[in-house]
């Protein structure tokens, strides 16, 4: 645990105070910045741009293709995971029955569930987790929930905490904000936050699980690149330099660097690893092993396709409004929106790697 706090205390206090140095130092109040509950609404950012549309989805398309490239050319040589039969699991089924009724009432607006309307969310991710849960069960005879229970549980208060600081964040940016709770006080707000927050490491972490259960995903990817960085401690520090650099470039040009939101943090917590002897999720890449980073990639685009799905008709939802890219929604989210979700489903990973000290991996 005092590992753990070793990195999680820098990480808080870089993640909450360098946005505010930038703010300072162009001149603005903090005061708007740190009201809870905190004021997201739609502004008018940057206009959309056609060569940063270009070049962004050229730069994804460089990133994933060599991935997409081996797994193709190495898919004849994988090897279906033989497991005995195992049944779908009845929690399995609850969490399907869980999911059916909660979207229908997400969706809906009855009057006998008005008061309940806004919290549906959190009964729809609820549902997922034990339904992605009982797949990887039924495939593999494994899965997260029954295998790793205590790690499992600490995941929800853990992943509450996680998304608390993106919220944060984008009171810098304002790249999202919520419709249909502008109602709430402080208390009622922390709790329908919360809730819902508390489910997206559990739902990404168990989705990776039920990918590694398609050798054909991964193919390939065992042995493919390996990297190795002789001074690693020395390159460590550089980048927690840069990333608290880009947290302070939040606060002063939001509109330019808003794409730091999501790739910042997770260099904090590999750069604090690093400098404390720590593991980090990079350490299989040493050996050419990317199948773990590969999995987190698809498991947050498969998570994130349900989340704007579930988001969409919502009464309590969200919507974007992103600089430079935003257009060809899907759902609420534009297009290359969606990239966001690769590092994420690397943050994902490496905040939960945090977790390792208390909760080894062989339990």
């Amino acid at each position: 645990m005092t590992k753990a706090l070793a990195i999680l205390v820098p990480l808080g206090l870089m993640l909450v105070g360098l946005p505010l140095v930038g703010i300072v130092v162009i001149g603005k109040p903090l005061a708007p910045y740190l009201r809870f509950p905190p004021t997201t609404v739609s502004i008018d950012h940057l206009p959309f741009s056609w060569w940063a549309f270009c070049l962004l989805a050229v730069l994804v398309i460089t990133a994933l293709l060599p991935f997409v490239y081996r797994i193709i050319r190495k898919a004849k040589q994988a090897t279906e995971i033989v497991t005995a039969p195992t049944p779908f699991p009845w929690w399995g089924w609850l969490g399907v029955a869980i999911v059916i009724v909660a979207w229908v009432l997400a969706w809906n607006r009855f009057s006998w569930f008005t008061t309940w309307q806004a919290f549906t969310f959190s009964p729809l991710w609820l549902g997922y987790i034990l339904v992605i849960n009982a797949l990887t069960h039924t495939r593999t005879g494994h899965c997260l929930l029954r295998d790793r229970p205590g790690y499992f549980v600490s995941l929800f208060p853990l992943s509450a905490g996680f998304w608390w600081f993106f919220e944060y964040l984008n009171r810098f940016v304002q790249s999202w904000y919520y419709v249909g709770i502008s109602d709430f006080g402080p208390w009622e707000y922390f709790l329908y936050a919360t809730l819902p927050f508390a489910t997206v490491l559990p739902a990404v972490l168990s989705t990776c699980d039920w990918l590694a259960s398609f050798p054909r995903l991964n193919q390939g990817l065992a042995d493919a690149w390996p990297i190795r960085i002789i001074d690693a401690r020395w390159l460590a520090w550089t980048m927690l330099l840069i990333a608290g650099a880009g947290l302070t470039a939040i606060g002063v040009w939001p509109e330019h660097v808003f794409s730091l939101l999501w790739i910042a943090p997770l260099v904090i917590i590999t750069a604090l690893q690093v400098i404390y002897g720590r593991e980090t999720i990079f350490a299989p890449v040493t050996t050419g092993d990317w199948r773990r980073l590969w999995q987190a990639v698809l498991a947050a685009l498969v998570c994130g396709f349900f989340w704007e799905l579930w988001n969409y008709q919502s009464l309590g939802h969200w919507e974007y409004s992103i600089p430079f890219v935003h257009r060809f929604e899907i759902f609420h989210m534009p297009l290359l929106g969606y990239a966001g979700y690769l590092p994420f489903g690397w943050e994902c990973l490496a905040a939960a790697s945090l977790l390792h000290t208390v909760w080894p991996q062989q339990e």
